[in-house]
C-alpha cells in the first residue's frame, strides 16, 4: 500500500518536474534578450528619469533639482522654438510624404513591362545612410552652384537661398524628406495589392467612376496600412536631427532648430545633461499624447477586415 501511494507521488510530480525544466530552458534561451532589454533599454530609461531631476554636467557630482529642469523647458524660448520647428515640419512633410507615396503605389502597382525597375528604384534611395543624403541635398540646394537652382535659372526663374534664407529653410529640409518614401510606398504597394479586385469589378459594372472605386473601396480598404504609415511617421518627424545637424546646425536664426538637435546641443555641447533628460522625457510624453490621440481617432475612420 506504502509502495503505491510512493508511485502516484512521483507519477504527479514527474509533469511538474519537466514543466519547471522547459520553463528553464526557455528563460536560458530568451536571457541574451533579456539582459540586453534591461541593461541597454529598460536601465538608460530609468537613469536618464532619474538624470532629469538633477544637475549635472559629466564631470561634477550631481545635484538634487526636482521639477526645475522641466520648470525651466516651460520658459525657456530656445525650446518653444525648437518644438514650434518640429511641430510645423510634422504638419509641412508628413502630408506630402503619405500623399507623393500612395501616388507611387497606385502608379507602380500594374502589370505593365519594366513596373518592377520602378519599383527599385523608387525604392532604393530610402535605404541610403542619413547623413550622405543630407551631404547631397546639401549640395543640390546650394543657391550657387547647386543642381535646383541651375535647372529653375535654365527656364527663367530666379531660385531661392533655401537653406540659408530663414524662410526656405524648413520647406527645403520638408522636401527632402520626400526622397526617403520608398519604404512607405512599398507598404502601400502590398496593401494596394490585398484589395479584392471583385468588389473593383462589382462596383465598375455599377458603373463607378475610377475616383468613386478609390475613395469608396480601395481608400477604405488599405485604411489600416494608411493609419499605420501615419502614426510611424509622426514618431519619425519628431526625431529628426541627422538632416538638420549635418545641413543647416538650427539655422538661419533658429528656423530649423528641431527638438531633439536642440536635445543633443544641451546634453553633448553645454554638457547640462539633467536638462536634455528632461527634455527627452518631455518629447516621450508629447510622442505618447500623439499617438494615443491618433489610436482614438482612428477608430472612426480605420478599416479592419475581420475573418468569419
Amino acid at each position: 500500500m506504502a509502495t503505491t501511494v510512493a508511485r502516484r507521488g512521483l507519477l504527479r510530480h514527474a509533469p511538474n518536474k519537466r514543466r519547471w525544466r522547459d520553463n528553464l530552458e526557455g528563460y536560458l534561451f530568451a536571457a541574451p534578450w533579456l539582459l540586453g532589454l534591461l541593461i541597454w533599454q529598460l536601465g538608460p530609461f530609468a537613469a536618464s528619469a532619474w538624470f532629469s531631476l538633477n544637475k549635472w554636467d559629466i564631470l561634477t557630482p550631481m545635484k538634487f533639482l526636482g521639477m526645475n529642469n522641466y520648470a525651466q523647458a516651460l520658459s525657456d524660448p530656445r525650446f518653444l522654438q525648437s518644438l514650434r520647428v518640429t511641430v510645423s515640419y510634422v504638419f509641412l512633410a508628413l502630408p506630402a510624404q503619405l500623399a507623393l507615396a500612395l501616388l507611387l503605389a497606385i502608379l507602380v502597382n500594374s502589370e505593365l513591362p519594366g513596373m518592377y525597375f520602378f519599383r527599385g528604384v523608387f525604392y532604393l534611395p530610402s535605404v541610403a545612410a542619413g547623413v550622405a543624403t543630407a551631404v547631397l541635398w546639401r549640395w543640390l540646394l546650394n543657391p550657387q552652384y547647386g543642381l535646383i537652382n541651375y535647372l529653375l535659372s535654365r527656364i527663367g526663374i530666379r531660385g531661392p537661398m533655401w537653406l540659408e534664407s530663414e524662410t526656405w529653410a524648413l520647406p527645403s529640409l520638408a522636401l527632402m524628406s520626400l526622397w526617403g518614401i520608398g519604404s512607405t510606398m512599398l507598404i502601400y504597394l502590398a496593401a494596394l495589392q490585398s484589395v479584392p479586385q471583385q468588389m473593383q469589378e462589382a462596383a465598375e459594372i455599377d458603373g463607378a467612376s475610377a475616383w468613386k472605386r478609390f475613395w469608396h473601396i480601395t481608400l477604405p480598404m488599405i485604411s489600416s496600412s494608411v493609419f499605420f504609415t501615419l502614426i510611424m511617421g509622426i514618431i519619425g518627424s519628431f526625431q529628426i536631427f541627422a538632416q538638420a545637424y549635418v545641413m543647416t546646425q538650427g539655422g538661419p536664426h533658429y528656423a530649423t532648430l528641431f527638438y531633439v538637435l536642440y536635445l543633443y546641443q544641451q546634453a553633448f555641447q553645454a554638457f547640462k545633461m539633467g536638462y536634455a533628460s528632461a527634455l527627452a522625457w518631455i518629447l516621450f510624453l508629447i510622442v505618447m499624447l500623439v499617438t494615443l490621440i491618433q489610436l482614438r481617432l482612428g477608430s472612426r475612420w480605420v478599416y479592419y477586415e475581420v475573418d468569419g
